[in-house]
């Protein structure tokens, strides 16, 4: 079980949208029961962080984080979606 946080900068507006669509891509491409996602503001990713497999910030984050961080800005644009999804399941599949 892959556990992802998604991180904004409230916890809740941007980081809602980011959540739906990173569980609909990976429930149509089989990691259905395979992950967990949380949501937070991106000042509790550094301590969050701690224990998920990666992260997925739609705002900017500091250095030294305790996770790998995937740029969450394209879930919200539509601008380099491929690549970021790619990350993910390069993630998913460490």
């Amino acid at each position: 079980m892959k556990r992802i946080i998604i991180a904004c900068g409230s916890g809740v507006a941007t980081s809602t949208v980011a959540n739906q669509k990173v569980s609909a891509y990976l429930d149509e491409h089989g990691y259905s029961g395979k992950y967990q996602i949380e949501q937070c503001q991106v000042s509790e990713l550094a301590e969050k962080g701690k224990s998920a497999d990666f992260a997925i910030a739609t705002t900017v984050v500091g250095a030294n984080m305790p996770c790998p961080v995937l740029p969450g800005l394209p879930l919200l644009t539509g601008v380099g979606a491929d690549k970021l999804f790619s990350d993910v399941e390069e993630q998913m599949n460490k």
